[in-house]
């Protein structure tokens, strides 16, 4: 057995590996060799790819909705938070009136994202007050210019008694065509309620909101029907079905 092994060395040279691996012939460094250690589970779940990458919400599922008609505006929202496929609270405030009170801020997104971006534009009605379209015009260059707006994960409806505006992170500021505009999970059910009923006489701008809202609760999973309601001009019982804190 040695004298053939020698021979077979001789004849295939340095070459001789592969032969020497189909033979079944190892040397003893490659016998006594130890393997390769297998990645522990510890090291296997730190090198895995993150279950929520950036950019993504954990909490999501929102609905605003906001109807002009008659010189009215309503402003309304859900008070649900999912995270998943969980409930995590029913009652809360997505629906705020500004520090100038003729003004109304509607937000889909992160919380503490979305209050930070009001308190931006707050600032910029007090550089230019009376003025929304311009101070959310100003608002939406730097939400998409400044580094640090830039990762602020939200999408605010505003409004006031002249003009209604939606406000998002790639720079766009849209006013609507027909006295409509919503956002969130169940943005496009409350939105094609509410366009459906302004053609109905003598429904007002409170009720075309209630129960565009409520038709997007029975449809959206993500909203429920504890709603938050602010109303220009400021109307007694608009915050009668309000939700609680944030």
């Amino acid at each position: 057995m040695i004298a053939a092994r020698r021979l077979l060395d001789q004849a295939v040279g340095v070459g001789g590996a592969g032969l020497r691996a189909a033979f079944g012939l190892h040397s003893r460094a490659s016998i006594f060799a130890p393997a390769a250690a297998a990645p522990s589970f510890r090291t296997s779940c730190l090198t895995s790819s993150r279950p929520y990458a950036q950019g993504d919400s954990m909490y999501h599922g929102t609905t605003i909705l906001a109807v002009r008609r008659e010189g009215t505006v309503v402003m309304i929202g859900d008070g649900q938070v999912t995270a998943g496929s969980t409930v995590v609270k029913h009652h809360v405030r997505k629906v705020r009136r500004l520090s100038q009170p003729d003004v109304l801020a509607g937000f889909a997104g992160s919380t503490a994202d979305a209050l930070t971006l009001c308190e931006r534009l707050e600032t910029k009605l007090e550089e230019y007050p009376g003025q929304l379209k311009r101070a959310s015009v100003e608002l939406a260059k730097a939400w998409r210019t400044e580094k640090y707006l830039r990762r602020l994960d939200a999408v605010m409806i505003v409004a006031d008694k002249d003009c209604m505006l939606e406000i998002t992170g790639n720079g766009d500021v849209i006013e609507p065509d027909h006295g409509v505009l919503a956002v969130g999970s169940g943005g496009t059910y409350a939105y094609a309620a509410a366009r459906a009923m302004l053609d109905v006489e003598g429904l007002t701008a409170m009720d075309i909101a209630k129960k565009s809202m409520e038709i997007a609760a029975d449809i959206c999973v993500y909203t429920n029907d504890k709603f938050t309601i602010e109303c220009i001009p400021e109307e007694e019982d608009s915050g009668g079905n309000d939700g609680e804190g944030d």
